[in-house]
């Protein structure tokens, strides 16, 4: 499966773990439990890991860019691991979806982002 996530409710974090393509199908299957958790905690924070990511399909984008719309002001923080060649791009693109900070790293540097992500 593309993606994996893990809920830490005690720290209002949420880890992403996506591979592969995202599709429209896998955004179906992970939003409702993202959504649940926002609902339950307030605004959050997001550990993304990305591992052999190839992107989006065309309705993966579109589900991507009303996630973002929907939860504008829902996430504090985001810390994006990934290969090096994301770091622009990803953290571009998120830019107009969120008022949260964003901060990229590269794998060798996860615990890093993981408490940079869990400080205030």
């Amino acid at each position: 499966m593309p993606v994996e996530l893990q809920v830490h409710a005690d720290r209002n974090l949420l880890e992403v773990h996506v591979s592969e393509q995202l599709r429209k199908e896998d955004y179906e299957r992970f939003t409702p439990t993202v959504d649940s958790f926002i609902e339950q905690n307030g605004s959050i924070r997001i550990l993304l890991e990305l591992h052999d990511f190839h992107g989006w399909d065309a309705g993966a984008l579109w589900e991507d860019i009303k996630f973002g719309a929907k939860h504008f002001s829902d996430i504090e923080k985001m810390a994006v691991v990934g290969d090096k060649q994301w770091e622009t791009g990803l953290t571009l693109f998120c830019k107009p979806f969120t008022t949260a900070e964003i901060r990229f790293f590269e794998p060798s540097d996860r615990d890093a982002a993981k408490s940079w992500v869990a400080t205030n």
